[in-house]
Formats: structure tokens, sequence, C-alpha cells
């Protein structure tokens, strides 16, 4: 049956529609992701590559690539695995793209990153382009204010403004950095412009900095100033950005309820990127490290109810299998860029480097580079 808009559809790998998002073409038949041979197929080209091979898996990738990550962790932890790696020629991050921007910033200019997919973006880091953020700055000018504004942006983020960030005074931070970030970034000015991610910034501010949310306003970028008048802007100290990830966005406070009317006794332990009302109902809050850490010191026959990514969650099930541990809320929360690096792709990228054919690497320009490096030496600092 055709749509009504009689738009092809298009299979992943298969083809791009150069209207919709970026794709790229997996050439040849590949087998699905559930045969063996593609199994084989890979273990023979990262065998073939051998130290010339990198490989990095986030903790939010699938088992059918997780099984051929050299390392996994978190965005930030991968990038500096890179970067002390200078004897491998290849780094495929098996993330997404801001990830894979950070690897190609920290590495030396003789390696190479890939990223198996280019689609593998990050709907947080898409939230904050560099002509919206150089737009509120504008603002934040001619209200008077930038010289009082810090910039902090979310290791989420992409190059582009990481580098605004390193020009304008500013840093970057992870989930776990997030409240030391931002006591550096108030020894600086009177105020923070915190970048992309508004729940990260507004939970970091109010439960670890005892601000109010009264001190915490939204800048939309699809609306003029912000939708923000002035005297918002002169009260507030934290400026968040209207940005969030769509899959810890997708927690509600009803799903806390939910799971405790399920399942007696559960602990729920939540991603600060979670909304606000969640964290608030939740027992334990942190980052992705944080939550793995936090189950390993678990009790066995403890409950739990995890409030991020369900890769993620299903892997900590069966790693402590003498914990229960579920996932926060009834409906399926992958996270679908993340997804798109599956097993054809990677495949694919490992056989052309075994050919000698260097796909989808991730370049950043000097100028970027060096802006944003400044802004995570910045962060590096931090005590």
């Amino acid at each position: 049956m055709a749509t009504q808009t009689g738009l092809p559809l298009y299979v992943l790998g298969q083809g791009a529609d150069p209207h919709s998002e970026k794709g790229v073409d997996c050439p040849g038949e590949l087998p699905p992701a559930s045969d063996p041979e593609l199994v084989d197929r890979a273990r023979r080209a990262k065998q073939a590559l051998g130290d010339r091979l990198f490989v990095l898996g986030h903790h939010y990738q699938r088992d059918e690539v997780i099984q051929f990550a050299d390392v996994t962790g978190d965005s930030f932890k991968l990038a500096q695995q890179a970067a002390a790696r200078p004897e491998a020629e290849f780094i495929v991050f098996c993330g997404v793209h801001f990830m894979a921007e950070s690897a190609d910033i920290l590495t030396t200019d003789a390696q190479k990153v890939i990223l198996p997919d280019l689609a593998a973006g990050c709907s947080m880091a898409d939230m904050a382009t560099f002509d919206q953020v150089e737009e509120c700055w504008e603002a934040l000018e001619d209200a008077g204010l930038a010289d009082q504004v810090v910039p902090v942006t979310y290791m989420n983020s992409s190059a582009d403004i990481k580098a605004f960030c390193g020009r304008n005074g500013g840093a970057v931070c992870t989930s776990s950095n997030a409240r030391r970030a931002l006591d550096w970034a108030f020894e600086q000015g009177q105020k923070v412009l915190f970048l992309p991610d508004q729940h990260l910034g507004r939970n970091t501010a109010v439960l670890e900095m005892g601000m109010s949310l009264d001190d915490c306003v939204v800048w939309n970028p699809h609306r003029p100033n912000g939708g923000l008048t002035q005297e918002q802007l002169q009260r507030a100290r934290m400026i968040l950005w209207r940005g969030h990830c769509s899959v810890h966005g997708r927690f509600t406070a009803e799903s806390v309820d939910d799971v405790r009317a399920r399942i007696p006794g559960v602990n729920v332990l939540v991603h600060p990127e979670c909304r606000h009302e969640v964290v608030l109902k939740a027992d334990h809050v942190g980052s992705t490290e944080h939550i793995i850490k936090t189950l390993e010191a678990a009790p066995a026959g403890s409950s739990w109810a995890i409030g991020t990514e369900l890769n993620l969650v299903k892997r900590l099930a069966q790693t402590f299998p003498d914990k229960n541990i579920s996932f926060l809320d009834r409906t399926v929360c992958y996270c679908s860029t993340m997804n798109r690096i599956d097993l054809p792709h990677l495949v694919w990228a490992l056989e052309s480097l075994v050919l000698g054919d260097v796909v989808n690497q991730i370049t950043v320009d000097s100028d970027t580079t060096h802006w944003a490096k400044v802004a995570l030496d910045r962060m590096l600092a931090l005590p």
C-alpha cells in the first residue's frame, strides 16, 4: 500500500533520502545481523587489522556490536581512551557523531576516527546549532549581559558548540562533573548559559547547588529573544537551553509511581538527564558510570528500576543476575540513533579498512579543534 505522500521507503543501509536525514550505503550483500557469518566476518576483519585498529563501544550500544569493542564506556571516557592509544591508526567509534568528533579532537593527526554510520547522530546535540547559539549570545550582548555570562556545554554537543564555549571563556562538562563545572563557572561570572540539556542543568543547579527553580529560565531558540523578557534574563542565574535527551526525557513521574506500585521495595535509579520531577521522585541519581557502580555494590536480592537507555539496562540485568533489575518505564526506549551502528555497518567499515579504504572518517577542522580543546582542557583542570 502506497503512503499518502507517495514518498519511497528506504531500508537502512540500502539507500538514502537526500531530503531527509543523512544516510550511508553499505555496498554489497550483507546477511542479517543475527547471521553467524557476519560475526565471523567482523572477527576476521578485526584480526587482520590487528594493533592498527581500536574499537570503542558506548554503553548504549547494542550487544551484537559491543562484543567487538576493545573498550566500553561513556562518551568522554572513550574519547580519552582513544587519545591514550596513539599507536592505533584507526579508531572505530561505535557511538554517535558528537562522540566521534570528541575523539578526533583528542587524538593525533595521524589517527583516523571512523563512525560506521554517518546517520548515527544525537537528537540532543542537534537541538543546539552553532547559528542558534550565536544568535543567543548576540541577544545577551544586546541586553548588556554577555560579560556576566559563562557558557558551559554538556559533552553531548557538537564540536562547534564546544568551540563556542572555548572562545567565550566557557568549558565542557559531563554528567559526573557538572556540579564542579558550574562551581567554576560561577567563580568566573554571575550567570551560566547551559547547553544543550536543560534537565541536567536544572537538576544540578537546584538539587546540588541549592538554587531555586526561579533562578532558572529556559532559552527557546525558536522564539524571538528565546521567549524571555529582559527582566527574566536579568534575574536568572541559570539560562538553560531548550534541549533534552529523547531517551531520558520520556520518563515521567507517573513511571516512578507505577513501578513502585508494581515492585515492592524497588530502588529507583535514574540519570540526571531525566526531567526534574522524575529525579525528585527517584532514590538515586547519577551518571551512567554511577549507575553501573551503584548496581555493582548493591546487595543480592535487591530490586532496581533503572531510568536510562534500554540496551544498558538489559546488559546490567544480565551482568548482575542476583539482583532484580528492570526498566523504569513499561515503554521500550532505545536510543534510535545509537542503534544505527549495527553489525552490518560495523562489518562494512572494518572490511573497507582491510582493503585500504577509509570510510566515514570524522574530521574536525583545526580552528574548531583548537577552541573545543580549550573548553575541554578547562574541564580537565577542574579540581
